[in-house]
């Protein structure tokens, strides 16, 4: 295993379309895609933004159709949420929550009778006129849900005294280099009403043939590019265990990313063509990851909140 003695841990992966040479990147309102140019020139492409990435990296350790933990780490806590009126309707959790454990979800909900908004303020330590104490709080978010460690958590709510926040410690984002488009169309076929008359439905209403054209893109080289902020995770003062464990836990996120390909959208999917250097395999990473949740004993039951709604 890869000693981990630098500040930040850097992997670019060489990635190239499945199917055939174009694809499709991601598209903005009103701006389209993001084409920009870089310091060296030609034209490039943001494929995947480093909000979306997060959310795939994030996604790597959660079942969704099993609605729960991917195995390798059920181990490790995190809230899950239920109805309040039907205790045992699992809802949501702080694994899936868009703002994790400062999701209105689970600062509305209840445990054990307290209100989540006071367990979370209590656990961070947060007191009036005081500093905010952050390896006293990492040690409590490590304790309800590791993954905010990894992806961040902002405590914004005002009852939240100094409304701490925990940044991103791993990003991730695909662009292509040297782009040029791809122009072409279709029609959208109907094959029942092949005559449209005012009055009895048209376009709008989802009848007629419509013709369309669409703009892909093809590009000289695509890449796939990972840090992980190591300094900012060993700045929280929970020890080489606990702060290994987090590392390695991004390391396994990308892996397996990657291990699954890049099917980003219907029109872009992409594989890999050259591995990151210096990224564990899977199975060394998993292996380690399961002897350090022991040796730190943080494994441990999800808590269970009740939601008010």
């Amino acid at each position: 295993m890869i000693p981990l003695d630098e500040p930040r841990l850097r992997y670019t992966v060489r990635l190239q379309p499945v199917l055939g040479s174009t694809f499709q990147p991601t598209n903005f309102p009103d701006i389209g895609a993001a084409k920009f140019s870089r310091a060296q020139g030609g034209d490039c492409l943001l494929v995947e933004s480093v909000q979306s990435m997060a959310n795939r990296l994030e996604a790597t350790a959660w079942d969704r159709a099993a609605r729960r933990p991917a195995p390798l780490v059920e181990a490790l806590p995190y809230v899950r949420v239920h109805r309040r009126d039907n205790p045992d309707e699992h809802l949501t959790s702080s694994r899936e929550e868009a703002h994790r454990l400062a999701s209105a979800f689970v600062r509305d909900s209840t445990l054990d009778g307290l209100q989540m908004l006071e367990v979370i303020r209590e656990r961070l330590g947060l007191v009036k006129d005081t500093p905010l104490n952050y390896p006293r709080m990492a040690r409590a978010v490590l304790g309800l849900d590791p993954f905010c460690l990894l992806h961040g958590v902002f405590f914004s709510h005002k009852q939240w005294l100094g409304q701490p926040k925990f940044t991103r410690a791993i990003s991730a984002v695909v662009e292509a280099h040297d782009v040029r488009e791809v122009v072409s169309g279709g029609r959208k076929a109907d094959h029942v009403r092949h005559q449209l008359v005012e009055g009895e439905g048209g376009t709008s209403e989802g009848y007629g043939s419509i013709p369309f054209h669409r703009v892909e893109w093809t590009a000289g080289d695509i890449k796939a590019m990972f840090v992980v902020d190591v300094d900012l995770l060993r700045s929280y003062g929970l020890g080489p265990d606990a702060t290994e464990l987090l590392v390695r836990l991004a390391q396994w996120e990308i892996r397996t990313l990657l291990s699954r390909g890049l099917r980003l959208r219907t029109a872009c999917d992409l594989e890999v063509i050259e591995e990151a250097k210096g990224l564990p395999e899977r199975a060394e990473l998993e292996g380690r990851i399961g002897e350090l949740i022991t040796a730190e004993g943080i494994g441990a039951e999800p808590v269970t909140v009740l939601w008010k709604g």
